[in-house]
């Protein structure tokens, strides 16, 4: 007998080996039409997989990640199926499922437009209702070669190659189309039947720029029409509160010609900026935190005893200086270890918190660049926390605690993803162990729910990440824990202990921003740039309604400033519903109307951007309204 553990502890046996989807048909009708994936014993496989022996059984539907991966990548090759049979002449490249949809890179000579994609969607709505089997089957590897050249697949030839020797190579056959991939897929075409192929971009063939570049067709697809048109709203709103559109319609920050991937920042881009950096501050002296600042340029020694000259250098920018070789920083942590160096230590000194708004360069590939959100060059809210080994789970859960205040302030929800061990790893198998079961026990007692992502930690050692949620559903990686054993070692630091000896300490790299330039780039579109009045540019914006009233706007402007208040006037010769409409677009929190009246009676007439007309208000009055809700950090999304 087979024994199988279902999802929710109960076991189904059978006497044969069985499908997945027959497992599923047992339990009941409505589910075996429902799933679209299973995972047996953590494998995720496609619903004709074979159950020979006891395993765990999760089944999936599209509403699973594993599910919306299966059903995506199902949909790739549906859409390299309709290509080729428009264009027969295309050679295809790769086609995966990703977190927001999927793509296939394909090499044609036509370019493809926005009208190219709606009959490439027709042609795959076709083969949808063409209700295709999707067939897998094995070759040798020198079969598959002969697949590949035979029908002059040559990217496929090298992806064929690349492959070990005794490699299992498959392959998925639906209709007129076949594939090489590792799948799983659909079992057929049918349930791919809302799809909407959103763009095409060029993507240099395995991301290197030295290869050619060929045409990625993006895509999305639902098992239902009406979610497919929810998530195409979204697509519209997002357009909106793209960042690189409201950053220049605000005034905040453009990407120079002669510096591209290096933002440039405009007056009004600073003060949102010096905000949030104020902030940093501000919560980090409370924690117990130390700034330091460290060059931004050090020599190649510091960068190969830290690893990175061996494991980053092709993202480095490197200069000679008197005939040594430089590193202009990508990272923060090897200047922190300078600073633990440059004096003795002791148990005492323990957990040693220090934190650098550091400014680093990352070599990033052109094809990547897209405004605030990837970049060449950023500040990076950096930490480095120094600690003797029992301190581990205690900091761990400190560091969550603040960066949970930090995304609260904004009011961004979250979930957390676990990585461990990847494969070129420094470290002992016993360093690694300590390290992933203080991340894991430290979440375990904050009982927090966690993702786990094996293989994916940094080199030196494994991480916790926030993904935030915004106001469209998004997700963005933003914080980071890392635990780390082995730069301790490699910089050879120590403390002196209780017992008089010297030992290594323990050391945690955390960032709760991450990159300041893209984190203004996910509160910008968050916000759609109406940002709460503690981190507008423009706080308030007086609108006298004649030159007349310039002086009582300029009184009203001092009295502002001298609170702190971020204020300008808007004296244009032009009518007043003008000025207004132009701060309203401009996304200024308050506007400040005086005329003969207000400056009679020493008055304001008060306008708020979210809710329009307040009324003739007292100006103290006003002030400490506005000056509570910068002080409370008041967060109102508005849309």
């Amino acid at each position: 007998m087979i024994k199988v553990t279902l999802k929710d502890g109960s076991i189904k046996e059978f006497e044969n080996e069985i499908s997945v989807m027959d497992i599923a048909k047992s339990i009941s009708e409505g589910l075996a039409r429902a799933i679209v994936a299973a995972s047996v014993n953590g494998d995720v496989v496609g619903l004709d997989y074979k159950v020979e022996k006891d395993c765990e059984l999760n089944l999936f539907k599209f509403d699973d990640v594993e599910g919306k991966d299966v059903f995506r990548h199902t949909s790739a090759h549906m859409l390299a199926q309709a290509i080729k049979r428009l264009y027969p002449q295309a050679k295809f490249a790769i086609g995966p499922s990703i977190e927001n949809g999927f793509y296939y890179d394909i090499d044609l000579e036509h370019r493809l437009t926005m009208e190219d994609l709606e009959k490439i969607e027709k042609e795959m709505k076709k083969i949808a209702k063409e209700d295709l089997s999707v067939e897998r089957y094995e070759l040798p590897k020198e079969e598959a070669l002969a697949w590949a050249k035979e029908n002059e697949e040559i990217y496929k030839v090298e992806l064929i190659e690349d492959l070990p020797e005794g490699e299992i190579i498959s392959f998925y056959k639906q209709g007129d189309f076949t594939d090489l991939c590792r799948g799983p897929h659909l079992p057929s075409t049918k349930k791919v039947k809302a799809v909407k192929l959103l763009s095409v971009a060029g993507a240099y063939w395995r991301g290197d720029e030295k290869n050619k570049m060929l045409q990625r067709v993006y895509g999305i697809t639902f098992e239902k029409n009406k979610d497919l048109e929810e998530y195409l709203h979204l697509l519209e709103e997002a357009k909106k509160r793209d960042h690189r559109k409201l950053g220049k319609e605000l005034d905040l920050f453009f990407i120079p010609e002669e510096g591209p991937g290096f933002p440039l920042f405009l007056p009004k881009g600073m003060e949102l900026k010096n905000e949030l950096l104020k902030f940093w501050r501000e919560i980090h002296r409370a924690d117990g935190y130390c700034e330091i600042e460290t060059p931004i340029i050090l020599n190649q020694k510091l960068w190969e005893t830290s690893g990175h000259w061996y494991h980053y250098k092709e993202n480095m920018y490197t200069v000679q200086i008197d005939e040594q070789d430089f590193a202009i920083k990508p990272m923060n942590c090897p200047g922190s270890m300078l600073y633990y160096k440059s004096s003795p230590h002791s148990y005492r000194d323990f957990p040693m918190k220090v934190g650098e708004l550091g400014r680093v360069h990352r070599h990033e590939l052109s094809g990547a660049l897209h405004g605030l959100m990837r970049v060449r060059a950023f500040t990076q809210d950096d930490a480095h926390i120094f600690m003797l080994p029992e301190q581990i789970k205690e900091q761990i859960k400190g560091v969550v605690n603040l960066i949970d205040s930090v995304y609260k302030t904004f009011g961004f929800e979250y979930h957390l993803e676990l990585s461990t061990r990847p494969e070129d790893s420094m470290g002992t198998d016993e360093e690694w162990e300590t390290a992933e079961n203080g991340l894991r026990e430290a979440l375990e007692e904050l009982n927090l729910p966690y993702k786990l992502n094996e293989g994916d930690g940094a080199f030196y050692g494994p991480k916790i990440d926030f993904h935030l949620r915004d106001c469209l559903g998004r997700t963005w990686q933003c914080g980071t824990i890392q635990l780390d054993m082995q730069l301790p070692q490699r910089f050879d630091i120590s403390y002196v202990g209780q017992d008089g000896e010297k030992h290594k300490p323990v050391m945690i790299h955390r960032v709760a921003f991450g990159s300041i330039e893209r984190f203004i780039g996910i509160l910008i579109e968050h916000y759609a740039g109406k940002f709460p009045v503690w981190l507008a540019p423009t706080q308030v914006r007086i609108l006298p309604i004649s030159d007349k009233y310039n002086d009582y706007a300029n009184e009203v402007k001092k009295a502002l400033f001298e609170k702190g208040i971020r204020v300008d006037i808007d004296d244009r010769a032009e009518k007043t519903g003008f000025k207004i409409r132009e701060a309203q677009l401009q996304k200024v929190p308050y506007m400040l109307v005086v005329g003969e009246k207000e400056e009679a009676e020493k008055k304001i007439s008060v306008r708020s951007r979210d809710n329009g007309e307040v009324g003739t208000l007292d100006l103290n009055e006003f002030m400490k309204t506005v000056l509570k809700e910068v002080e409370e950090r008041t967060n109102v999304i508005q849309g």
